[in-house]
């Protein structure tokens, strides 16, 4: 009987995956391969590009413990080819296959590479998510908005997480309100569980260090889990030692602490180490164990059942033209800061170099300092979305395409958010301790030193002005605009227009 080819690409990393319960461990062989056209369709960040080849050289190694037999494609073997169809093309070649089985891809970009491929590929669904195409497309159907809340009840629903029959635990699907408390004068977690790396993952390193050393991003210290028991340590420490807290300061921001009490799972999740499910049930069952408060407990799970899920699922429903959009038709270029330029605006400098260390930045960094200058600023949102899928070592477009394109930038026009995410300095101020090593002064709202997210908040909602004047969720913010006297309207814009000119220029912003 012929053999077929079982295609495993990089982010399905899942012993359960679709495409090896449907193959013939005894006849079909495991294709996997780190080709140049995945490392480098955008600059990714070197610590993503070593988490993924470090993580997918030990699940080879799983595979082929297991008894499978696992043709691997090395990025610096000159054998492997530069994409995947090629790739599978090669080992078609090489072994006679007649076919291959894969589970579907995160990105259009790769679907529409196997759809028509030039050999027979049996795609089957990625039920790793709890929420199918069909599900997703049914709960939206005839919905005039398509608002996450209501996805996310129905899928506690589903699952059962957090229910106590058919009413949610505590009699509250949602403890958002308890789960905004500021920046906290002390953090008693001493951070995520990180692993030294093995002689494995050093050659792995050694590797990106030759061949995407110029990559925008610091390669050492790596200390990501690559195979699914640390990614399991990692969870276990988190639910344990951080999830207490989590809740409280999940929205918070300090200049000295990176991670809070954030669990820094979603490079595990993303890449299928780790499963939606088993994490939502370990913190589950710390609050029936008595060991985190709820309001820790519904909020992690919402972000994990509620948000990942549901930005899946816009991600498949909008279709492919998604990235491309730009409702508010904005095109500046994406500032130097963002690639580690000098700035004089302490929260997105801090921002950027953690994001340039690490890889990552939790999620009001993102949306409420970098997403929010960028917005504010008119930045095209293509360069914004190309920056995010870059840079973090959990993005994947089916889950940064949305935050980025709907929910940071509103580039969709509201398909996701109800109104821009948007805000002046106070926020900052509010939740992190930023401001106070800042050479720009947050109480200043117009003048010399003024913190630019003053005068760009305003110039933002004026230039959009007649797109949002009848939103209810921002006819406050226009009414206050209003109020002000006619000079220091003009003084704000002005003075925001100054902003944009040094931007504009290439100057420190």
């Amino acid at each position: 009987m012929v053999s077929r080819l079982v295609l495993v690409l990089g982010d399905q990393l899942s012993p359960d995956l679709s495409a090896l319960r449907e193959a013939d461990k005894s006849r079909d062989i495991v294709v996997m391969a780190e080709v140049a056209d995945e490392a480098g369709y955008v600059r990714h960040h070197p610590k993503k590009i070593a988490l993924v080849f470090a993580a997918m050289r030990k699940f080879a190694a799983s595979l082929r413990e297991q008894g499978w037999d696992v043709r691997y494609g090395a990025f610096d073997d000159d054998a492997t080819a530069g994409s995947i169809v090629g790739e599978l093309l090669r080992r078609a070649e090489e072994t006679g296959a007649d076919g291959v089985i894969a589970t579907e891809p995160g990105e259009w970009r790769l679907i529409n590479a196997l759809k028509y491929a030039p050999i027979p590929v049996n795609v089957q669904p990625d039920d790793r998510f709890l929420a199918s195409h069909a599900d997703f497309e049914s709960w939206a159907e005839g919905r005039k908005s398509l608002r996450m809340e209501y996805f996310y009840r129905d899928m506690r629903r589903k699952t059962g997480l957090l229910m106590e029959g058919d009413e949610p635990a505590g009699d509250k699907w949602n403890y958002d309100h308890d789960n905004r408390k500021p920046a906290p004068d002390e953090v008693t977690h001493d951070g995520p569980l990180w692993f030294e790396p093995d002689d494995e993952v050093e050659d792995v390193l050694d590797l990106v260090a030759a061949r995407f050393g110029e990559n925008f991003g610091d390669l050492r210290p790596f200390g990501f889990a690559t195979t699914r028991d640390q990614a399991l340590e990692a969870l276990t420490h988190f639910v344990r030692h951080a999830l207490p807290k989590f809740g409280d300061f999940q929205d918070a921001m300090l200049a000295d602490n990176r991670f809070l009490y954030h669990a820094i799972i979603s490079p595990y999740l993303n890449l299928g180490l780790l499963g939606p499910l088993e994490v939502c049930e370990a913190a589950a069952q710390a609050w029936r164990d008595g060991d985190a408060p709820i309001n820790a407990v519904e909020g992690f799970i919402r972000q994990i059942i509620g948000w990942r899920e549901y930005v899946r699922g816009i991600y498949f429903l909008e279709g492919p033209d998604y990235t491309g959009r730009n409702a508010l038709g904005q095109s500046r270029d994406l500032p130097a800061m963002y690639w580690g330029g000098e700035t004089r605006m302490a929260c997105v400098a801090h921002a950027v170099e953690q994001t340039k260390t690490d890889a990552y930045a939790h999620h009001i960094q993102r949306l409420m300092v970098t997403g929010n200058f960028a917005l504010l600023a008119g930045v095209d949102p293509a360069q914004v979305h190309e920056w995010y899928l870059a840079v973090y070592a959990d993005a994947y477009e089916w889950v940064e395409a949305p935050n980025v394109i709907g929910m940071s930038q509103f580039a969709d026009g509201g398909v996701i958010a109800s109104k821009p995410y948007v805000s002046s300095g106070s926020y900052i101020n509010r939740m992190s301790d930023y401001c106070k090593g800042c050479d720009y002064s947050v109480t200043k709202k117009t003048g010399e030193g003024a913190c630019p997210f003053n005068t760009l908040y305003w110039h933002f909602l004026i230039r959009h002005r007649d797109r949002f004047k009848d939103n209810p969720r921002m006819g406050q913010m226009y009414a206050t605009w209003d109020r002000m006297d006619e000079e220091r309207r003009e003084t704000v814009l002005a003075d925001a227009d100054a902003v944009l000119a040094r931007l504009d220029a290439g100057e420190v912003v």
